[in-house]
């Protein structure tokens, strides 16, 4: 017979074992209704259409590259500032700095927050983390072409704690109401608000939809500058812990960007979809992803020579080498509309181009751009000698003439796409066209799939 001290303890077991009948599973459910949102979005993959910043605006694509230089140019500064300030910081000094993220970007990508959704389109950055919006009630909101997000009026908004791991990987933040963040941008743009966890739906087609629950973002309520009012927010897809790729916890993804004059949208791709099959008859490139640990969240790229017709320049390998300090380096950027070379590299490029194009150079300088040349009068083809990149493990990216080369026969100038930087090189946009641009950071490296992105 069981003494009374084992019939306590059988008692309690008992009533353990009851208890977590009602409590286990409604904490597996919801714990499982994200996985398997997040499993869905990973197992199928989705597709989201992006828009060119100057979509629909009747422009020549001569000032639609003037028109994305000056914004490159900008975007340039910023990011060497970024790395300028990492370089700098060191234990002893005692100055605390706002953290200047690059910001802007080139192309809006289509999404919905909230339940029931709203939807909106944001700039999509490779060259940043944070996902944010604009949220009401704003002290301070720029102009946007869609209703301003309403937490109040979302059933899966809720405000992040400030123990949470992503309010961790704030590069500033204050805890008051929840976690607050403040991000500033090196064109005197910024965003201030709470970090917050939503549902987003992500997809074209609503057969197609993919809905996520739990992505935490900045709900800002007081944006100021001008950077970001061709949508409403920004949605980071970097290395770092806030990008979506990160919270998705997705390890490919893709982008395929059409040419710069074509009325035709673009594309970004993720999980299952991200090498989705093309009928390209072009070569597939691939080299391997280097990390910067002074700026985690960046794409960088081992670019080891670039050849002209059929010349190799005489550039040192160490010209476009990621510095031990974390300088210098090049980065593949959707933001950036032309390439930008470290000028010495920029320099050899530029005299190679003369050397080749029998054309007197155009030294007005009225274009923006750092090399053009005087087309002859009725001229209207010009041979320009190919361009080629050589990356890390003999992955040789030779560019069609329209991705370096833009002529304007009514001005009459032939101009090469490219320009010159102080440290830090850049491969742009233009350089990126009708290439499905793969991102597989399982395995750490980047390929081009020569594409007709329009077609995809």
């Amino acid at each position: 017979m069981a003494s009374s001290a084992q019939l306590s303890s059988i008692l309690f077991l008992s009533l353990l074992a009851l208890l977590s009948l009602f409590v286990i599973p409604a904490y597996s459910s919801s714990r499982r209704a994200l996985d398997d949102h997040q499993a869905t979005a990973k197992k199928t993959g989705f597709r989201v259409t992006l828009h060119h910043v100057d979509h629909g605006r009747n422009l020549t694509k001569l000032e639609r590259l003037q028109r994305g230089i000056k914004r490159g140019k900008h975007r340039l500064q910023r990011l060497n500032a970024l790395v300028l300030a990492a370089k700098s910081d060191s234990p002893s000094s005692t100055v605390v700095e706002t953290p200047v993220r690059s910001g802007n970007g080139e192309f809006l990508m289509k999404l919905s927050i909230g339940t029931p959704p709203n939807a909106f389109s944001a700039i999509l950055d490779t060259g940043s983390d944070l996902i944010w919006t604009q949220c009401l009630p704003c002290e301070t909101c720029f102009d946007q072409p869609t209703p301003i997000f309403d937490p109040k009026k979302s059933s899966s908004y809720s405000k992040l704690s400030c123990s949470s791991q992503l309010c961790a990987a704030l590069p500033q933040s204050t805890c008051s109401d929840g976690c607050e963040y403040f991000y500033a941008y090196g064109d005197y743009s910024s965003t201030q608000g709470v970090l917050a966890s939503e549902t987003f739906t992500f997809g074209d087609d609503d057969d197609d939809k993919v809905s996520v629950d739990g992505i935490g973002f900045g709900c800002g309520g007081d944006n100021e500058g001008d950077g970001f009012n061709q949508g409403a927010g920004l949605v980071g897809l970097g290395r770092g812990p806030l990008s979506l790729v990160s919270q998705l916890d997705e390890p490919k993804f893709s982008y395929c960007l059409t040419s710069m004059d074509d009325t035709k949208t673009s594309s970004l791709l993720m999980g299952s979809l991200a090498s989705v099959n093309t009928t390209s008859s072009g070569v597939k490139v691939t080299t391997p992803l280097i990390k910067n640990p002074s700026q985690p969240s960046f794409y960088y790229l081992s670019l080891e020579g670039i050849s002209v017709g059929d010349t190799l320049l005489p550039i040192g390998k160490d010209t476009f080498a990621l510095q031990e300090d974390g300088s210098g380096g090049l980065i593949i950027d959707s933001g950036t509309t032309i390439t930008y070379l470290e000028k010495k590299g920029f320099d050899a490029v530029k005299e190679e181009f003369i050397n080749q194009i029998k054309l007197p150079v155009d030294k007005s300088g009225s274009q923006g751009l750092d090399l053009c040349f005087n087309l002859p009068k009725g001229s209207t083809t010009v041979d320009v000698p190919k361009l080629a990149f050589h990356f890390k493990n003999d992955a040789v990216l030779e560019l069609p003439p329209e991705n370096y080369i833009l002529s304007d026969s009514d001005l009459g100038v032939l101009c090469l796409a490219l320009g010159a930087s102080s440290g830090m090189s850049i491969f742009g946009n233009i350089q990126q066209q009708n290439l499905l641009v793969v991102h597989d950071l399982s395995e750490e490296t980047l390929s081009f799939v020569p594409t007709q992105c329009n077609q995809l």
